[in-house]
């Protein structure tokens, strides 16, 4: 692949697949809640995400290589390990999904034939296809000519939500809010926890990984990654805070009579604009609610072609798939699967909230499985570690506790679907063992590969005993301090295999001549 994307290209990227139809619903499902306690989410969310983006920053930087985030697993932890990651990885395409329907519930703001409050419509599947066709055939030349398209919607994006802040505080400013209707918390501060997927926060800030798949594809990736992604995720927290704090001062006191929890809105500030008499900014923003989300799932497309491409080139699927266009250097045949999934997604749930509600956690997986990846690499005598970020070792076992507990936080109703579905994987990594792939008997590779397979296993079972959605046996706060501790120790039994693989299938040095 070429190497054309500078530090603009590669932040325009990483902000554009963070900003999609999340800026559109995060504000008001963060605020029904937890309260004006929504903002102490967020900024934990920044937090976190950055902690976790200090993983994936090494990785990228070291390690730069098209959908590395697949490769890593892989090389660190053998092939079960990989095929569940990337199983997952082949999932998540259906966040492109998710926007291709999102644009589409907006666009029945016009064409009400789309949508019919719940799913799309036959219309409405027929033109999310067109949509996701589009969008791949936009994907379908040189990489440069992609960034360049890109950093155009990136400035789309940032315009439009900042004229929001600023024409609703304008129009309806309400003082107070931050103490009246239930105080600042209303909800307790443990609905802070709740809003980070309950309200959508998760998936909102979720896409700051973007950057890193196009490491290979990177000038100096050493230098530019670490700065695109995390500029990438401050200038969407500053602007999901905005917009936030926008909300919680600008709803009419007429519908706060049942507190956050009674204010809803299908369009949040497209109908808020409406009620403020800014017409011209509803109308704006019904535009842009079909330009943002159409700007992730364009970059979404880039992504998942990335991913898929790794796919193949790690073996869980035909290595068909890896070819590259010589001339434009763009993995076609990836991207030309990708879109069949991203249809395939579209048909039997439809509805935005159906697909999102699944797919954060599919991220997530990744982010532990990467936390893992880079401490079994420095590990190794020699280790190719680029030193971007000191004090590495205390951070990726805190970025494996955070990631674990994002999943589990998530709730009983998400996991309950998402976790099973990764297990399915091992289907996958028994079609393959029986194909003849495999360098190592396979009881070698299960015991590699069993801290994954027991770590789904146990957090599907903390869920359905804790809090977040599940039957309560387990109460809070112990629920999330078992979840951790569990994350813990599996992260120190997963890195103690991964270094026990690496050692075992590290070619043996050449002997001496004559020794």
């Amino acid at each position: 692949m070429r190497r054309e994307l500078g530090f603009w290209g590669l932040t325009g990227i990483g902000f554009s697949n963070i900003v999609g139809s999340g800026w559109l619903f995060a504000a008001m499902y963060a605020a029904q809640t937890a309260g004006p306690a929504s903002l102490l989410s967020w900024i934990g969310a920044g937090l976190l995400c950055t902690l976790v983006a200090l993983v994936m920053i090494e990785l990228g930087a070291s390690r730069p290589e098209g959908g590395g985030t697949v490769r890593w697993p892989l090389q660190a932890s053998g092939p079960l390990v990989g095929t569940l990651v990337g199983w997952s990885v082949l999932l998540s395409v259906g966040g492109t999904a998710a926007e291709i329907s999102a644009i589409m519930q907006y666009a029945a703001h016009y064409l009400p034939s789309l949508y019919n409050g719940h799913t799309l419509t036959a219309s409405g599947l027929a033109v999310a296809a067109g949509l996701s066709i589009l969008l791949t055939a936009l994907n379908w030349f040189a990489v440069k000519m992609f960034a360049q398209l890109n950093n155009l919607i990136s400035v789309f994006k940032i315009v439009v939500p900042v004229v929001t802040v600023i024409a609703l505080i304008a129009s309806g400013w309400h003082s107070g809010r931050l103490t009246d209707h239930g105080g600042f918390a209303p909800y307790g501060y443990v609905a802070c926890l709740t809003a980070l997927a309950g309200g959508g926060i998760v998936y909102s800030v979720n896409g700051f990984q973007a950057p890193l798949d196009f490491s290979g594809e990177t000038r100096n990736p050493r230098r530019t990654i670490p700065a695109a992604v995390l500029t990438g995720i401050g200038l969407a927290v500053v602007m999901y805070l905005a917009l936030q704090v926008a909300y919680l001062f600008s709803v009419p006191e007429s519908l706060l009579g049942g507190g956050w929890k009674g204010v809803s809105f299908d369009s949040p500030f497209g109908q808020l604009a409406i009620i403020l008499n800014l017409h011209w900014l509803s109308s704006l923003l019904y535009a842009d609610a079909v330009l943002s989300p159409g700007g992730s799932a364009y970059v979404g497309v880039a992504i998942d072609a990335r991913h898929t491409y790794a796919l193949a080139k790690n073996g869980t699927i035909p290595r068909y798939f890896m070819k590259v266009n010589e001339r434009f250097g763009v993995p076609r045949r990836a991207l030309a699967v990708n879109l069949v999934v991203i249809v395939v997604f579209l048909l039997p749930f439809g509805g935005w909230q159906d697909i999102v509600s699944v797919m954060g956690d599919m991220y997530l997986l990744i982010y532990a499985a990467s936390a893992v990846a880079v401490a079994v690499f420095r590990t190794e005598p020699g280790g190719r570690m680029a030193g971007w970020v000191p004090g590495l070792r205390y951070i990726a076992p805190v970025s494996f506790v955070v990631a674990t507990e994002f999943v589990y936080w998530s709730g009983w109703s998400d996991l309950r679907l998402a976790l099973p579905l990764v297990l399915a994987g091992l289907l996958i990594f028994v079609a393959m063992r029986r194909t003849g792939r495999g360098e190592r008997p396979l009881g070698a590779e299960l015991r590699t590969g069993a801290w994954l397979v027991v770590y789904l296993g146990v957090l599907t079972a903390l869920s359905w005993l804790g809090t977040f959605e599940g039957s309560g046996r387990l109460p809070a706060p112990y629920d999330s301090l078992t979840v951790a501790a569990v994350a813990l120790a599996v992260y120190f039994w997963a890195v103690r295999s991964g270094v026990g693989y690496r050692t075992a299938t590290r070619p043996a040095a050449p002997t001496a001549a004559g020794a």
